[in-house]
């Protein structure tokens, strides 16, 4: 993967998890932080640094409100902030950097720094502002324990990355995936998505399910329809053929592994994509890897697709990066 592109995605998925840290609170501004809030969720290693060091979302929290209170007290205000609510991100709009945070991530790049989430933290821990600092002494730690144990689970992870397997490729199949961690333990995340009447949850073009209530067991089809508007509230339009879905289970083997068949009956060209999940307890929560995959249109019109196949990738890890993101926020 290039420079460039894990820069993007890193400040991506960093950017949706500060702001809707930030959206609980009803900023509008995502600070320092927020992104260290995000980090402690972030599926790179280093979130998993982080989280093996005992830091999770809740407890980092917990930390970021405690150095909020004390920095009013420092100035003789006698203050308490509104309870944090539920996150409403995606069902409002004007989030962005502080500029002291936009400053940070773009130093996350500069010289020999790759812009992943591992540069990020360590730009993050060594911020002159002694935010940062406070927090993690809060949490029982220091920048500079942080950057230790960045550094050797990195090595680890380096090792692990050459010893491991690639994922099978399927002929005439075309497929994506991407991984997430979810701050949940394995049975609550499973329980979320095998139940049919939650997939408009995570499945951004399911408005609703009906017949939720039949027996939940591979082979079993339910039928759903598009959403009518966005979180949001804006109205969403849907071509009459793509209006209704059916949607079988494929695979279910509790509580690691989970496949669901999305397809359109209105539109008997168009391809059933297979959406698969597959489920690691690990520290802090639930890894969770997500793999779409379709057929390959055969004959004339996979040649006429081809040029279009940097921008079908692109919107496939948009749908993946969606669909991650909602499955945290429901435990969040």
């Amino acid at each position: 993967m290039s420079k460039f592109v894990r820069a993007a995605q890193t400040s991506q998925s960093l950017s949706l998890a500060a702001m809707e840290e930030a959206s609980r609170a009803g900023l509008r501004v995502a600070d320092l932080e927020h992104l260290f809030l995000a980090l402690v969720i972030s599926d790179q290693p280093a979130g998993a640094s982080l989280r093996s060091m005992g830091i999770d979302i809740e407890g980092a929290r917990r930390a970021v409100e405690e150095a909020h209170a004390a920095q009013l007290a420092s100035l003789g205000i006698e203050a308490s902030f509104p309870e944090a609510g539920r996150i409403v991100f995606h069902e409002t709009d004007g989030y962005e950097w502080s500029k002291r945070a936009s400053d940070l991530f773009a130093r996350s790049v500069e010289k020999d720094r790759n812009g992943d989430a591992a540069a990020v933290l360590r730009e993050l821990v060594s911020e002159p502002s002694g935010l940062i600092a406070d927090i993690l002494n809060r949490l029982g730690t220091t920048p500079q324990a942080v950057l230790e144990h960045l550094e050797h689970l990195e090595q680890f992870d380096a090792t692990a990355e050459r010893t491991a397997t690639k994922p099978t490729q399927v002929k005439g199949r075309a497929s994506g995936s991407i991984e997430a961690f979810v701050s949940a333990p394995i049975d609550d995340v499973w329980k979320l998505l095998a139940d049919p009447a939650r997939i408009p949850d995570w499945e951004m073009s399911v408005g609703s399910i009906d017949d939720a209530a039949q027996d939940v067991t591979p082979g079993t089809v339910w039928h759903g329809v598009a959403p009518a508007s966005r979180p949001d509230g804006k109205p969403v339009k849907v071509k009459p053929g793509f209006r209704r879905r059916s949607i079988e289970l494929v695979t279910a083997h509790h509580p690691g592994r989970i496949a669901w068949s999305f397809a359109y009956p209105d539109a008997p060209h168009s391809n059933a994509v297979l959406t698969e999940f597959t489920l690691e307890a690990t520290t802090g929560g639930t890894q969770v890897k997500i793999i779409k995959s379709w057929a390959r249109r055969p004959g004339w019109r996979r040649l006429v697709a081809l040029p279009l196949r940097p921008i079908q990738k692109f919107l496939v890890w948009i749908t993946l990066f969606q669909t991650g993101g909602a499955i945290s926020r429901a435990f969040r």
